[in-house]
């Protein structure tokens, strides 16, 4: 799209004043335009960038746009579900949120097109917001190898697919492989055991 931005990076356990003021939640992503206008939760910011910047990234049947935008609501609650198995503080609550989380991705493999991406062919908003769940779950089967794909093999090639990209590559500070391992290392659950 190459929509021009600046961007301010903020350190979640230590929030400037400033950033409490322009974000309701306190929560990263927040975008101001207009001259102020506070805009957050990514879904809607992604919406809103894809709108003002055509061609529009959802998909112009309107009862495949409302199909994608549950799915990616779905994809919001992966994240908290891999939230909670990546600071799991043992190897049985680790099995257990990793079962959860290969059931939701049993329900989203369900509804993949033939790829490369979720709607087939065309790249989409979708595909985008699932970005950060594959993206983390990499990060972490690099410290401790668990076959999270193993059931779900679209999925598998989706994730592949999105991480190949230029644009994911480049979506993400130099440094956050290295900035997700410490941050797992800081909480010290199940996972911090296996960082090397």
């Amino acid at each position: 799209m190459g929509v021009p931005y600046d961007i301010e990076y903020i350190d979640l356990s230590n929030k400037p004043d400033w950033f409490l003021e322009i974000s309701p939640l306190g929560k990263v992503p927040v975008v101001q335009v207009n001259g102020g206008i506070s805009i957050f939760e990514s879904a809607v910011i992604n919406e809103f960038v894809s709108e003002i910047n055509p061609p529009v990234m959802h998909p112009t049947d309107l009862v495949e746009k409302a199909r994608n935008r549950a799915w990616i609501e779905y994809g919001s609650g992966m994240l908290g579900t891999n939230f909670r198995l990546r600071n799991s503080k043992t190897a049985e609550e680790f099995a257990e949120n990793k079962s959860k989380l290969v059931e939701q991705l049993k329900k989203v493999e369900e509804q993949i097109e033939d790829g490369p991406f979720f709607n087939g062919e065309e790249f989409s908003l979708i595909d985008s917001s699932y970005t950060p769940l594959f993206m983390q779950l990499d990060l972490m089967s690099q410290i401790h190898e668990f076959d999270i794909y193993a059931e779900t093999p679209k999925i598998a090639r989706w994730a592949e697919m999105m991480l190949s990209l230029p644009a994911v590559k480049n979506s993400v500070v130099e440094d956050f492989p290295d900035l997700f391992r410490a941050s797992i290392a800081k909480r010290d659950g199940y996972l911090a055991q296996f960082l090397n």
